[in-house]
């Protein structure tokens, strides 16, 4: 089989290289593979079965077209000063202008066009001075909106217009490695679970999302595609009621806060707040369960869900973060019976685990109900830990109530894209013909930049 462009993952980076070449005229011949399946074949059966079944051969909610977005709370970040690393290789001005034209076919596809987090400065102002009180950073970003539900429906129409305009896409497909003639790819070998077959390709770009990190790690490594170890984040996501967060929710939409607290000043951060959202369990392929949260536009919650991040920065000899991450959250499964981990903030504190009778009496009765009841500091570096109590105590001034003795914790949260790869402005490895974008190559996090790095490489292919 034969193309002219092979893109290997239909995340948004996968998703907006296409649409862009399109939208350029381009009579290129575009094939894209995916593990997963179409919009309209992903569904999970923890609806109806009230816990996860760990569905196999892969996960639903993070696996398919769309990657992980249709099923994610579907927000946008509007500023380029969130969503990875991206503006350091291509620039602050092009990322910025790349975000609102990026935003502009969102919209086209039926994106909701009120922008949260606008319109209200003095009580940014009273908020941020907490912030710096509690030695926090606040970081206001517009977001724009889509909800769990909604996402599902843009992403849809947009895979419908794809395949409308001659985009060929093979779901069910794995990529099993790449095709390399030297220092040129050739294409890649792709495996429907029955057979096995080349793809060659001029331009093969891989862009497989979080969850494909540790996999290109593993190419990079085999096929020597210069790459660095880069930051792993480890956390855990933090659960309380409606009323706590109420402040921040109604200005903000999403408070992003960033802290280096006592004693390792490691930069700890929130990430994904979920206002009246869900506190929600994934499954990668090596059954690893992790912890993320969802918010939907119409059905709401009494609770408000958000992820706090430690960032890890190894040095030699270690160079296996991914790997690293991993065991963190394989040892917590353990403990949890191959489930996510919810432990009360005052128990933790207390020196105890939490007993599931416990959870009964509080204000904040847990999104997740099939989470595990038990102790997270079993599982959790003493590092990691740390950081995550100093912060919570520290973000308590900037939100009263945040560190309450009933605020839940759930574990654990890892975000894998600690894998960077090395490229030029133009996406281009050291590999002639080989591309690497998205949450995958390391220099993104989130729906926005991903896109925006789709569109780019679009314009490059044209």
């Amino acid at each position: 089989m034969k193309t002219d462009v092979l893109i290997i993952g239909a995340g948004p980076a996968g998703i907006f290289t296409a649409i862009e070449m399109l939208r350029r005229g381009s009579k290129k011949k575009i094939v894209l593979v995916e593990k997963g399946q179409p919009i309209e074949r992903r569904s999970c059966p923890k609806d109806k079965t009230g816990r996860c079944i760990s569905c196999r051969p892969v996960c639903h909610i993070t696996t398919g077209f769309s990657g992980a977005g249709a099923f994610s709370d579907g927000k946008l970040s509007l500023s380029p000063e969130v969503g990875g690393n991206l503006p350091t290789l291509i620039g602050d001005t092009l990322a910025r202008e790349t975000i609102a034209y990026t935003d502009k076919i969102y919209l086209e596809y039926g994106a909701d066009e009120h922008i949260e987090g606008l319109g209200q400065n003095e009580k940014v102002k009273a908020i941020r001075k907490r912030a710096i009180q509690a030695g926090l950073q606040l970081v206001d970003c517009p977001i724009r909106h889509l909800g769990t539900e909604r996402a599902q429906i843009l992403y849809g129409d947009i895979q419908k217009d794809l395949l409308r305009q001659g985009v060929e896409m093979l779901f069910g497909h794995e990529c099993l490695d790449l095709i390399l003639d030297g220092q040129v790819c050739r294409g890649a070998v792709i495996s429907d679970g029955k057979k096995t077959f080349e793809i060659e390709a001029a331009h093969t770009i891989v862009a497989t999302g979080r969850r494909g990190a540790d996999w290109l790690e593993k190419l990079c490594t085999d096929h020597d595609i210069a790459h660095e170890p880069g930051t792993v984040d480890i956390g855990v996501r933090v659960e309380c009621r409606n009323e706590v967060m109420e402040e921040v929710n109604e200005v903000l939409y999403e408070s992003k806060l960033i802290g280096y607290p006592q004693p390792f000043k490691n930069k700890v951060r929130t990430f994904c707040q979920n206002p009246g959202g869900y506190v929600s369990q994934e499954n990668y392929d090596n059954d690893l369960a992790v912890v993320n949260g969802h918010s939907f536009k119409g059905k709401k919650s009494d609770n408000t869900n958000l992820a706090i991040l430690v960032s890890h920065n190894f040095s030699v000899p270690f160079n296996q973060p991914i790997a690293y991450a991993q065991k963190v959250g394989e040892l917590t499964n353990m403990l949890a019976n191959g489930q996510i981990l919810v432990q009360r903030f005052g128990d933790i504190l207390d020196g105890k685990r939490t007993w599931t009778k416990e959870l009964a009496f509080s204000n904040v009765r847990p999104t997740l109900p099939d989470a595990v009841a038990g102790d997270i500091t079993a599982a959790m570096p003493y590092r990691a830990m740390t950081n995550i109590i100093n912060f919570i105590q520290a973000a308590d001034i900037v939100v009263p109530g945040f560190a309450a003795p009933e605020t839940l914790l759930y574990s654990p949260e890892l975000k894998f894209y600690s894998n960077r790869v090395k490229m030029d402005a133009d996406f281009n490895t050291n590999i002639i013909g080989l591309h690497c974008l998205g949450d995958s190559s390391g220099w993104t996090r989130g729906l926005m930049m991903a896109s925006v790095m789709g569109v780019l490489m679009g314009r490059k292919l044209v």
